[in-house]
């Protein structure tokens, strides 16, 4: 009993196995009590004795599975045993309907449901539904088979059989009752140990950061002191150095901060207005040093429009950039990292900037793009061992963006480089913009530059109250051009004795301090008898970083909100914003210091939102691909002689010349893969999207498939199968321009190509199927019949597949008319704006006949007679054109 306790109540043995014990075990204590009734009613001997040896076997399968650790095996044999053996067993030999069998057929049903589970629990189910039904079948068909009970006995059987199930299915019950409420005081224990423990991390993490910050307060803060001063070069490039090292590590600290913010649900947005100018400025200025010391160009390209001020989480946005960039310097040995910084979808008050960040390192190998946001998981480690880094900087990046309701795309070529695109949606504040600005490399931020304050108030008398007497030191030297009277204190005692005695107008507090913290101290000088400042602003000066103690300093009273470490241009803000004007000569117009700001930007080059690629054998002319940028992808026509990029080392005269002596073979293909990845890289490099057309996926020798392979790395390219060729994908490709231009985004343009590119029609009429033979499309045989017959078939495509979509017979000139016949026809249901006369090897003045034939028909706005690429002349050889159009439905579908 002890050990089956044990077993029972284990809760490291599977829930599952210890459910099973227990049921078996019920079962043989209720077979027992059965067999004790039977026997003392004086029933079948013989039914008695199986009885018996049936339970012994039960015990003993059921120990030897618990020892051998086979219980889910044992588990099926002792249910059929139940549902095929005891059960109808005790059904023929007990009297069938009038005895205990039905309810022991009910408990076997409860005894599957408990015992099994999956496929097995299913079949057996089934299986005994159909024993129970034969039971039945032969209860009512053949009643003299069984012995029948008298009332007496049948009464009997039921209540013991009743009882027993009852009790049985009491104790499962109960059991699971139990084993549920365990489980939930474990989980509630559980939880509590983990809300513990998140809170000893957030703890810990946030002590971390402010006994970290303060002395780094004391390095910037003095640092920033030296670089004021008139030192050498040398020395300034020190100090600038210290400063940017500095900032990376509290850079550092609050990731670490952040990443447990996130773990507790904690993390909060604070918007504010700020000046993108001002912050980009500051990421530069710590980032291009780095750069430099690589060897690395950094360049950061800024559109005009960009608003002047924005209303969104200035410090978060910050924090984004500088992972981004801070990673792409990392992973770059040489060459160049860029920023770009462009305005998306704008609306009344609200606009989608776009922060693009560029580099030319190593890369990213698409089957590592998936876990590139994954918190302590480094991708490529092996090829990255030697570079340093927690893996935390991309996982917060990402968590941050989908907190603002942005979006970050990822576009790389492993061992070229990589490009990822932040949007993210702020507000507009005001009307002003950056503006077109001349702007110069930022090496100036080489050279120290002069501090120039914002303003002077000798009159002023501001108080700083710190334990650590560093800080005290850095806020005096760092105020001390401004003039002001700056006195200092090691204590919130020391403060009361000041404020008692004095007036001041801004006073600086630090908060966490022995004795009586700074919160304490702010409301003892509120209420202090005789004091001078009970109307003082005062203005947290701590270590304590997040909205949450902003939130907190602001309900406590605090006038200000500044965070350690702390700049001079932070603290004279806070001491402008909060003196009284009479008192305050400034020294230089927001403009000026707006100018200054953006001094360093590049507005030159801007990035399209979308730029519409294709292949070379969507055969359009270059007006066209120039009107609308398109850029096309050659595929290769290979010969003897060599691999030839089509439409650029070969053109399809010389091709058909060539191809004269019937022995020269010709193959046609798409680009490779990593060809198609150089493309898309290339392109992502003037746009922020790509959307690829390509070739009806298919023909022989599409370029699909090795696009939408290449697509893979990256986020913003979309690979579009036209299930057309040549002009006919052209339509599609000018279509998609046009959306483009409309203004209309990626995944529009893609939802209504996609509904509307049935309404083109592709169609050629060839003189012959020589061509298509050579190149293996159709056998020989065929094409010698067809010659023979003077055939000249139209080849077709329809859902994307090449067919014979019929045969003219006679002269050539006889069967183009009767093919443009079939193609204008319908004229009022073709849309007139554009028509496509694609050929192959004709004379112009079998143009000239063909445009005559067309203008009896229909009148087009547009008719361009366009030679077909290499590639298309390949298959189907001189002779050849064909009418592309688009039916006058599709002008409302697009």
């Amino acid at each position: 009993m002890k050990k089956f306790l044990s077993y029972v109540l284990n809760d490291e043995k599977p829930l599952h196995d210890r459910q099973l014990i227990l049921m078996l075990t019920v079962t043989i204590l209720a077979w027992i009590i059965t067999l004790v009734e039977k026997t003392i009613l004086g029933r079948n001997r013989f039914s008695n004795i199986a009885l018996a040896a049936g339970i012994v076997i039960y015990i003993l399968v059921t120990v030897v599975c618990v020892k051998m650790n086979k219980i889910r095996f044992g588990a099926v044999i002792l249910t059929a045993g139940v549902c095929f053996g005891y059960i109808p067993a005790t059904f023929f030999y007990s009297g069938g309907i009038y005895g205990d069998a039905p309810l022991w057929f009910l408990f076997s049903i409860l005894f599957v449901c408990m015992a099994l589970s999956g496929k097995a629990k299913i079949i057996l189910l089934i299986l005994d539904g159909v024993c129970a039904a034969v039971c039945w079948f032969i209860s009512f068909h053949y009643p003299y088979i069984y012995p029948h009970n008298n009332s007496r006995i049948a009464h009997i059987y039921s209540l013991v059989a009743f009882f027993l199930i009852a009790v049985a299915v009491s104790i499962m019950m109960g059991f699971q009752n139990y084993l549920y409420k365990r489980e939930n005081a474990r989980s509630e224990k559980q939880k509590k140990e983990i809300e513990a423990l998140n809170k000893s991390q957030n703890q810990f993490f946030s002590s971390m950061s402010h006994e970290i910050r303060t002395p780094i307060n004391t390095i910037i803060g003095l640092n920033e002191m030296i670089l004021r001063e008139d030192i050498s070069d040398e020395v300034a490039d020190d100090a600038a150095n210290i400063q940017s090292a500095s900032r990376l590590l509290l850079h550092l600290i609050n990731d670490i901060l952040d990443m447990s913010k996130f773990a507790s649900g904690q993390m909060e947005l604070t918007p504010v207005i700020y000046h993108p100018g001002d912050m980009l400025s500051e990421i530069v200025g710590m980032l291009w040093l780095r750069a430099k010391e690589k060897g690395l160009e950094f360049h950061v390209n800024v559109a005009p429009n960009v608003p002047a001020e924005l209303l969104g989480d200035e410090v978060r946005i910050k924090q984004i950039l500088i992972n981004v960039l801070n990673n792409a310097i990392k992973y770059t040995k040489e060459g160049s990292v860029s920023l770009s910084i462009q305005c998306g979808d704008r609306s009344d008050d609200e606009l989608t900037v776009i922060y693009s960040v560029s580099d030319t390192g190593i890369g990213i190998k698409k089957e590592n793009i998936p876990y590139l946001f994954t918190a302590f998981k480094r991708v490529d480690e092996e090829n990255n061992r030697r570079i340093e880094g927690t893996g935390l900087g991309l996982s917060i990046v990402k968590q941050f963006v989908d907190l603002m309701e942005g979006r970050i795309t990822v576009n790389s070529v492993y061992t070229k480089g990589s490009t990822f695109v932040i949007e993210i949606p702020q507000k507009i504040v005001g009307d002003q913009s950056i503006g077109e600005v001349d702007l110069e490399t930022r090496t100036a931020a080489t050279r120290r530059k002069e501090h120039r304050t914002r303003f002077t108030a000798a009159k002023a008398r501001i108080l700083v109250v710190d334990d650590n007497v560093s800080n005290l030191m850095v806020v005096s030297k760092l105020l001390r051009e401004t003039k002001v009277q700056v006195e200092t204190v090691s204590s919130g005692a020391e403060a009361l004795k000041r404020t008692l005695d004095n007036f001041y107008h801004v006073i600086f507090m630090d908060h966490l301090m022995p004795e009586m913290n700074g919160i304490e101290c702010l409301k003892a000088i509120r209420t202090q008898v005789g004091g001078h400042c009970k109307t003082t602003r005062v203005v947290a000066l701590t270590a304590n970083a997040g909205s949450e103690s902003k939130a907190l300093y602001e309900s406590e009273g605090f006038d200000g909100y500044l965070v350690k470490p702390v700049t001079g241009d932070e603290l004279e803000r806070e001491l402008a914003r909060l003196l009284p004007a009479d008192i305050v000569t400034y020294t230089g117009s927001d403009d000026e210091v707006l100018q200054e700001t953006i001094s360093w930007m590049n507005t030159n080059q801007q990035k399209k939102p979308l730029i519409i690629t294709t292949e070379s054998v969507a055969d359009l002319p270059e007006d066209i691909i120039k009107k609308y940028g398109i850029a096309v992808l050659p595929h290769i026509v290979t010969t003897e002689e060599g691999s030839f990029r089509d439409g650029i080392d070969i053109e399809h005269n010389g091709l058909l010349r060539y191809m004269e002596d019937v022995t020269r073979k010709v193959t046609t293909s798409a680009p490779d893969i990593h060809v198609i990845e150089e493309f898309f890289a290339k392109q992502l490099t003037v746009a922020h999207n790509v959307i690829h057309f390509s070739i009806s996926d298919k023909m022989t020798g599409s370029g699909y498939f090795a696009a939408k392979e290449a697509s893979v790395a990256f986020d913003n390219v979309s690979v579009i199968n036209t299930d057309h060729l040549s002009s006919g994908q052209g339509l599609v490709v000018i279509e998609a321009c046009r959306m483009a231009e409309e203004g209309l985004s990626p995944e529009e343009i893609i939802s209504r190509i996609e509904a509307a590119k049935s309404k083109i029609h592709t169609s050629f009429i060839v003189d012959n199927l020589d061509f298509l033979a050579r190149a293996e499309q159709v056998s020989y045989r065929i094409a010698n019949i067809t010659k023979s017959l003077m055939l000249r078939p139209v080849l077709e495509l329809k859902n994307g597949k090449m067919t014979i979509g019929g045969m003219y017979i006679g002269a050539r000139e006889r069967a183009w008319k009767k093919y443009i016949d079939s193609i204008l026809k319908n004229e009022k249901n073709i849309d007139k704006r554009i028509l496509f006369v694609t050929y192959v090897g004709l004379t112009k003045k079998e143009m000239d006949w063909i445009g005559e034939q067309i203008h009896e028909r229909a009148k087009f706005k547009k008719i361009y007679f366009q030679t077909a690429s290499p590639v298309i002349a390949v298959n189907c050889g001189a002779g050849t054109f064909g009418l592309l159009v688009r039916d006058e439905d599709g002008k409302n579908g697009w």
